[in-house]
């Protein structure tokens, strides 16, 4: 498969926060921000393998600052990393508050997600390599391929019945 650079499949997700998507406290659910986070990985994972993939993992997941209603919040994702039928996807999401004009958007969380490429039957398929296009997208690609290790040593141990969450 040729490779596709980290820019081809890059995407950016916006919402305006709402009452609906708040707790008691008056912010935002860190649920509504993890499917913001699990909506632009998803599309960035698809966009990258050319069809349907699924969620596997999310890991990862650090909320930084509070989130409230009217704030318009952008998720920014793209491909770190990609294996035979997977890849990582890294989501940065900031928040520009809804009554502070010319204030700078805000970092309120970045997670890492993982995605596996399906076939029409459900079954893995493979996915073009990632081509890093800049010396951040090395450094992304390098701390993907730790975590992928620490991932797969935590499935492991799971699956053999020494851990249970």
């Amino acid at each position: 498969m040729e490779p596709k650079p980290t820019s081809a499949a890059r995407t950016s997700l916006s919402h305006i926060m709402t009452a609906v998507d708040t707790n008691l406290l008056g912010t935002v659910h860190g649920g509504v921000i993890m499917k913001l986070v699990d909506d632009v990985a998803g599309a960035v994972a698809q966009r990258h393998s050319g069809g349907p993939a699924v969620t596997a993992a999310m890991d990862g997941m650090t909320f930084l600052a509070p989130v409230r209603v009217g704030d318009l919040v952008h998720a920014h994702a793209q491909v770190n990393w990609t294996g035979r039928t997977s890849m990582e996807v890294g989501v940065r999401v900031v928040a520009e508050p809804w009554n502070e004009a010319g204030v700078a958007p805000t970092r309120v969380a970045t997670a890492y997600l993982v995605f596996v490429a399906l076939n029409p039957d459900g079954s893995p398929r493979d996915v073009p390599p990632v081509l890093p296009e800049s010396a951040e997208d090395e450094r992304r690609y390098r701390e993907a391929e730790i975590r992928r290790s620490h991932r797969l040593a935590r499935r492991d141990e799971i699956l053999a019945g020494r851990k249970t969450s």
